[in-house]
């Protein structure tokens, strides 16, 4: 049974690898500076010799202050277990870590070649992992990685989007602090969105022009949001991907400058659910204290001293919309006239007084 569970796992893995640009991680990351200092940094999800996120790491180690970098690489890794051919036994999972970085290779400088020299000479400690009998070697679940994650003050990767929920309580449950990479509908899993009310998890600052692309395997096709370039290179795009965080940030307390008044013509109220419909984010009124209907989007605009996440929609919340629902209604996803209306979050203002 164990081995059925790890080729279904590594089956969901070759269909979830997606390399994040270190454009992107940069972009990003560059708001967090202060947090980093004196930290030990997890990269659970990745592979030294693919991973973007071990190499902006790796490469600002002296910059950032880090204490510690260990990534861990996973059982099918190609680069690791074909192309150098680290361990012949098979098992080609492994982790590297990095206590320190300094111009090994002699060429007056530090930076990511020195990263490859000290890692190709073993000055970065480099040891294979194993596994156990209900997880593969490298997968974040299993008691070697759990362990490492122990000694971890924070953790940044893409999970597997398969396993994002398992991912986010794993880390809820250690207590850690994360950044990492999700699709913006996970705002309203089951697993996910109590931690949103709970102020225990939010959104970070997201991608220049929200559709950020990312770098495929070489056998990945699909017919959305696809393409091959030049250098036969495979890409695919995704525009509801956000990061989501528990690190305290300057904007999560930025204000909405609210200048729409309040009117029932504009802001009708829905046919199953005690709250009025706002469109759009901008829109929310400035006038009104009642529960509002939102998009999912707002979460991206969400100060918790400016308002209250109170509830979603049934349909899309599951089952938390807090006694907004009226249970004799036909539909739970939020209609309006009986038009239906697309996923919302209930929110409501926070009183100055």
């Amino acid at each position: 049974m164990a081995g059925n569970k790890n080729l279904n796992a590594a089956a969901k893995a070759k269909k979830d690898k997606f390399y994040t640009q270190l454009e992107d991680i940069e972009n990003e990351l560059r708001h967090y500076r202060e947090f980093f200092v004196g930290k030990v940094v997890l990269c659970n999800c990745d592979d030294p010799f693919e991973s973007n996120f071990f190499k902006y790491f790796a490469a600002k180690f002296n910059d950032l202050e880090l204490r510690k970098l260990i990534c861990t690489s996973y059982a099918d890794s190609p680069i690791a277990g074909l192309e150098l051919n680290l361990f012949p036994d098979g098992k080609t999972a492994y982790m590297v870590e990095v206590t320190e970085l300094k111009d090994w290779n002699g060429d007056g400088g530090e930076d990511l070649d020195d990263v490859a020299f000290a890692i190709e000479h073993g000055i970065y400690r480099k040891q294979p992992l194993t596994g156990d009998l209900n997880y593969c070697a490298g997968d974040f679940r299993s008691a070697e990685l759990v362990k490492l994650l122990r000694q971890a003050d924070v953790v940044v990767t893409n999970p597997p989007f398969s396993v994002f929920r398992e991912f986010v309580a794993q880390l809820i449950a250690y207590d850690k602090k994360f950044l990492i990479l999700g699709n913006k509908n996970a705002i309203t899993y089951k697993e996910i969105f109590p931690l949103i009310m709970a102020n225990k998890l939010w959104l970070g600052y997201g991608f220049r022009g929200g559709d950020p692309c990312f770098r495929v395997p070489d056998d990945y096709e699909s017919d959305t949001r696809f393409w091959i370039d030049e250098n036969g290179q495979r890409w695919r795009s995704f525009g509801n991907l956000h990061w989501y965080t528990n690190i305290e940030t300057p904007k999560r307390y930025w204000e909405l400058d609210l200048w729409k008044e309040y009117s029932p013509e504009e802001y009708p109220r829905y046919d199953n659910y005690d709250a009025i419909e706002v469109s759009k984010t901008d829109h929310i009124p400035c006038d009104y204290f009642g529960v509002m209907g939102v998009p999912i989007t707002f979460l991206d605009k969400y100060c918790p001293n400016q308002f209250e996440i109170v509830g979603a929609t049934e349909s899309e919340g599951a089952g938390f919309s807090n006694g907004l629902w009226h249970e004799d209604s036909q539909y739970r996803q939020a209609t309006i006239g009986g038009k239906k209306v697309y996923k919302r979050l209930f929110i409501r203002r926070r009183r100055d007084d």
